[in-house]
């Protein structure tokens, strides 16, 4: 009988041992988990800075045209300036991810992001039906007009008074939108002429070659106030409608696209947009 007690007593030791091991086995694990776990989540907030989504790009490819001045454009030092520009870049700090631009054909723009050879449209790129049929939008930063610049001793004076006038618009753009939707002053025009920029538009506009050029009224007021004599051009107070910029992004990009918005909203409530506005346009108008 002393032995089998015996027995009992080791066996329970052994017994309460193998628990106490167990117990402690699974505390380590459970530790483990929650570390690696913490760890984690560092992790991602490192490679998306200050947001909140998770990213899968280190870097982001964006297409500009750099002749649209204020937004994007080439300084005397030919470096690439503007507030697109400025924007882009504030963004990128935000989210952790290096900002490369590239310079693309404006009217392949649509085409350029969804082959992949930029990942964003984002350069006073205005929001319309038709290129909500291939692209993606963020929410709209910013309001412009399409607006109608002339020489000042032309006699133009409203829409009307471009019948039989040849008016230039840049290829591809909303500005040729904008006029589409007037047909009947569309009709009127003794020509519609395109070119490849905006700043061609002007050139041609200067050299008595077209009568009127329509364009975003903040590329058409920085580059006038920029001239030697910028009372020699006048702006109508009658234009082709009110429109919203915002930034191009492929369809399927949605993480990237609620980045952008978070991203946006972020850096108009710390007051970053304003200050980039106050830069470019002397005001803070980002919406």
């Amino acid at each position: 009988m002393k032995k089998i007690s015996r027995l009992l007593v080791l066996l329970l030791v052994s017994l309460m041992a193998a628990g106490l091991v167990a117990c402690g086995s699974s505390n380590e694990n459970e530790e483990t988990k929650a570390a690696a776990t913490e760890t984690k989540s560092e992790s991602l907030e490192t490679e998306t800075g200050d947001a909140g989504t998770e990213l899968e790009y280190t870097k982001l490819i964006i297409g500009v045209d750099d002749t649209f001045a204020p937004m994007g454009f080439r300084d005397e030092n030919n470096e690439l300036v503007g507030f697109d520009i400025d924007l882009a870049n504030a963004v990128g700090e935000y989210l952790g991810v290096e900002i490369e631009f590239q310079t693309i054909d404006w009217p392949m723009k649509e085409m350029e992001l969804n082959q992949g050879n930029i990942d964003l449209i984002w350069n006073g790129y205005t929001i319309t039906d038709a290129r909500k049929e291939k692209v993606d939008f963020t929410n709209p930063y910013l309001n412009n007009n399409q607006v109608v610049a002339v020489m000042a001793d032309s006699g133009i004076t409203t829409l009307a008074d471009l019948e039989g006038k040849v008016v230039a618009a840049q290829t591809d753009s909303s500005a040729l939108e904008a006029i589409d939707s007037m047909p009947e002053i569309r009709d009127s025009f003794a020509d519609l002429v395109t070119q490849d920029t905006n700043d061609m538009c002007i050139l041609e506009l200067e050299g008595g070659r077209s009568d009127a050029v329509v364009a975003d009224s903040v590329l058409l007021n920085y580059v006038i106030s920029h001239k030697d004599d910028p009372s020699q051009f006048k702006i109508l107070e009658e234009d082709f409608g009110t429109e919203e910029f915002a930034v191009g992004v492929r369809k399927e990009d949605t993480a990237l696209l609620n980045a952008l918005n978070e991203a946006l909203d972020a850096l108009k409530a710390d007051g970053t947009t304003a200050e980039i506005s106050i830069k470019w346009f002397g005001e803070d108008i980002v919406k």
